[in-house]
């Protein structure tokens, strides 16, 4: 499965072509300028090539020129502190952007490169970067760069932002990292597969966040396999590790009794996830409401499963199904889902994180409860600013549902009106 970024997630990620002056998107906030504001305060702070601080821990292994690759950590100029909260996503949509984006432009990130196969026998560098990511509380951490780390920050459709980079001379961790007693014995376990890891944390309450670092640093599977793995692969490979178990669990539940709709909306995007009676269908809606494109993102998949890599929504679609999954495998039933991913001009681009946590907050309301999916479909057209039918003409499983009903079934003419 190429995980890599998808040319429908750079399409739709205007920054670097409109680069804060052609108007593109139509955002009242210019993520470029707001870039150009964090570098004039970060400046003043990151002079010398000589840094310290907490990380939170914080940890990036980069796709680039892969299967060598430049990896290090993320450390905040804090010292001694709980610097969490910095690489904490779970906890940033009730924030606001402008504190986000001033979280990850703090964080200054160290850079060596290597061969992702050398985290079966790492050196110096990399076996402390390692233990750093083991780590479940901030560590603090002394750097020294080669040169003074470099200001440019880039706001991705998949990862976080971070702040200046630079290559790293030397670096150490000046107090002992605090490591859960399961991650150690998961990563000391070398005959144990990757995936029998990554579901064992899982199962013992490991943040999700915290299993995707020690995915990137090689820390997981049989010792001849492991290697280290780019962020950007790895938060999807986790979600979707996560996900297939929920979904061989779900398959022997029986269907669910009624349609439910569940939303939540923060930082500029909303999802809605509408649940009907059915064996598994899975399809994901993802577009922005931003500038003069019609584009829409879309994929999908039925009971079977998905054996290609969902290109066009890519990373969201894996994060917003394992929240689907982990929601149906809870109240014991299966279903189909229709999630719809809205962007609006508040958003900057800034990771796939949100909707995790955003369709995660969805889930955890009571939800609207209809008996049939066009009752849903009218209450859920009030919900979008983008025309529900739209949408729904280019839907592959409702055309799976409809194949033995009319169309006017599912649209009477209130939905058009």
């Amino acid at each position: 499965m190429n995980m890599s970024t998808s040319p429908s997630e750079v399409n739709r990620n205007l920054c670097q072509r409109c680069q804060g002056f052609r108007d593109l998107c139509g955002k009242g906030i210019c993520p470029i300028l707001v870039k150009a504001k964090s570098i004039a305060d970060i400046q003043k702070t990151f002079s010398k090539t000589d840094f310290f601080g907490a990380s939170p821990p914080g940890f990036f292994v980069g796709e680039y020129g892969y299967p060598k690759v430049s990896i290090g950590p993320l450390v905040p100029p804090i010292a001694s502190e709980d610097t969490s909260i910095y690489d904490a996503e779970e906890k940033w949509i009730f924030k606001t952007m402008d504190e986000i984006i001033g979280y990850r432009t703090s964080l200054v990130r160290g850079k060596k490169r290597f061969s992702v196969k050398n985290a079966r026998e790492p050196d110096k560098m990399l076996e402390l970067t390692q233990e750093l990511v083991m780590s479940s509380k901030p560590v603090d951490t002394e750097m020294s760069f080669i040169k003074r780390p470099k200001l440019d920050i880039d706001f991705s459709p998949r990862i976080a932002p971070s702040g200046p980079s630079g290559n790293i001379k030397k670096a150490r961790l000046t107090e002992n990292p605090k490591i859960p007693r399961i991650v150690d014995k998961i990563v000391s376990d070398t005959d144990l597969k990757a995936v029998g890891g990554i579901t064992k944390l899982h199962d013992n309450k490991l943040n999700q966040r915290h299993i995707t670092r020690l995915l990137s640093a090689g820390l997981f599977g049989v010792k001849k396999n492991r290697r280290l793995v780019p962020t950007t692969w790895s938060i999807t490979a986790v979600d979707d590790i996560l996900g297939k178990r929920y979904w061989k669990q779900i398959l022997k539940q029986k269907w669910l009794e009624e349609v439910r709709v569940f939303s939540h909306k923060a930082l500029g995007n909303l999802v809605l996830i509408l649940m009907y009676p059915s064996a598994w269908m899975y399809e994901v809606f993802e577009y922005w409401l931003i500038g003069t494109s019609d584009a829409m993102a879309i994929d999908w998949e039925t009971w079977r499963g998905r054996k290609t890599y969902a290109r066009d929504v890519a990373g969201a679609y894996y994060c917003t199904k394992l929240q689907v999954l982990e929601y149906l495998d809870y109240i014991q039933r299966q279903a189909g889902c229709f999630v719809y991913l809205q962007v609006d001009k508040e958003w900057i681009p800034t990771g796939v994180w949100r909707f995790r946590e955003i369709a995660k907050e969805a889930l955890k309301q009571a939800p609207l409860k209809f008996e049939t999916l066009e009752q849903a479909f009218v209450q859920v057209k009030k919900m979008l600013d983008y025309p529900l039918e739209k949408i729904m003409d280019r839907s592959n499983t409702l055309k799976i549902i409809k194949s033995q009903r009319t169309l006017e079934d599912f649209f009477p003419k209130d939905i058009h009106g």
